[in-house]
This record gives structure tokens, C-alpha cells and sequence, in this order.
């Protein structure tokens, strides 16, 4: 079974090894450190982050917690309106 990450209605298929995985998420953030220089940018830390929480679960739960914010704020159901929440 390969390890799928989903970024809107795309999904990407990531490398079979946790050790590859880990290291193409650790590079990712690596280089957006460096995204000042003109061929690397900020946007491949949250990448990097994102390839990580296939197998670490601290960064699993802040992806989640993400997603559930981000479902609330838009209002589509994914988290929002439920018990206890009072906004309309």
C-alpha cells in the first residue's frame, strides 16, 4: 500500500519507504528555510509538512486540527455547526 496525500481535488502518490518519505518532507522545509533565494520558496515548508504527517503524528494532528478550522471558517460542514457551536 503507498502512502497518498490529497491538496485540494488532486491527490499525489508519495514514495512506498518511510525513510524516503521522511526525508523528502525534512528537505522540503530545508529548503523553503531558504526561500529567499530565487529558485527555492516559502511555500515548500507547509509541502514539507504536509509529506511528514503521513507518518509522524504529531504533525498528523496539526493537519487535522487545520482542516477542521479551516472547514469551520468556511462553513462546509467539515467540523462546523456542531454541538456546542453557536455561531449561525
Amino acid at each position: 500500500m503507498s502512502a497518498k496525500i490529497r491538496l485540494g481535488n488532486w491527490k499525489f502518490e508519495l514514495p512506498r519507504s518511510r525513510l524516503i518519505r521522511m526525508a523528502l518532507g525534512l528537505a522540503l522545509i530545508a529548503g523553503g528555510l531558504l526561500g529567499f533565494l530565487p529558485v527555492l520558496g516559502f511555500w515548500m515548508i507547509p509541502l514539507g509538512l504536509l509529506v511528514l504527517s503521513v507518518d509522524l503524528p504529531i504533525v498528523r494532528r496539526w493537519r487535522r486540527r487545520l482542516e477542521v478550522w479551516w472547514g469551520r471558517r468556511r462553513g462546509n460542514g467539515n467540523g462546523g455547526n456542531g454541538a456546542g457551536d453557536t455561531r449561525p
